[in-house]
């Protein structure tokens, strides 16, 4: 299986790290994000098509090994702008490598107002992998091709699903800060 993620991620993998920075972000709860190689690509799916391959994998007649994955790629810095673009934030990301940051150009979202040339985003070579994979993509023609499998959710119905979640999630966190309650963010 390549990477599967849904609402339910730990907080430790990229995605999640990017969807509830996001979503702290827009709410004013947190100031920026930090994260490491924003040019690595990855194959991300939703766990739910991922789960309902392996239900299909257990009703096959024979025992196979199989590749479970969408076949499409998606740089890290394109997570990010989908994320912050569910909440109406628009980026724009200046510099490369450990130098590149990414500000907000515009906000559409009434409720997601954050000022035009906030920085939001900055690499941290602490988040660089030491034996980073540029690529991961998987080839899962087999199961399309023997089982009939294909994903029903695209990247961004990911990504709305993830950020509706870690949003509704953070409000809740919003609410006990405004309630006198500390939060902390154990993430960064």
């Amino acid at each position: 299986m390549f990477n599967h993620e849904s609402p339910i991620r730990g907080e430790t993998f990229v995605t999640r790290k990017i969807t509830r920075a996001a979503a702290r972000i827009a709410l004013g709860l947190q100031d920026k994000l930090y994260l490491g190689n924003l040019d690595a690509q990855r194959d991300w799916g939703h766990a739910k098509d991922y789960v309902r391959m392996m239900w299909m994998i257990l009703q096959a007649d024979v025992a196979e090994d199989w590749v479970i994955a969408t076949g499409k790629t998606t740089t890290v810095r394109d997570f990010v702008n989908m994320s912050f673009n569910e909440v109406g934030i628009a980026l724009h990301f200046i510099g490369e490598g450990v130098q590149e940051k990414a500000f907000v150009v515009s906000c559409s979202h009434p409720d997601f107002q954050l000022p035009i040339g906030q920085e939001v985003l900055a690499v941290d070579a602490k988040y660089y992998r030491p034996t980073e994979v540029d690529l991961l993509v998987g080839d899962a023609s087999k199961a399309h091709t023997k089982l009939g499998w294909t994903p029903q959710y695209d990247l961004l119905d990911l990504v709305k699903d993830m950020m509706q979640s870690d949003v509704k999630l953070m409000q809740k966190e919003q609410h006990l800060k405004a309630g006198g309650y500390d939060t902390l963010n154990y993430f960064e």
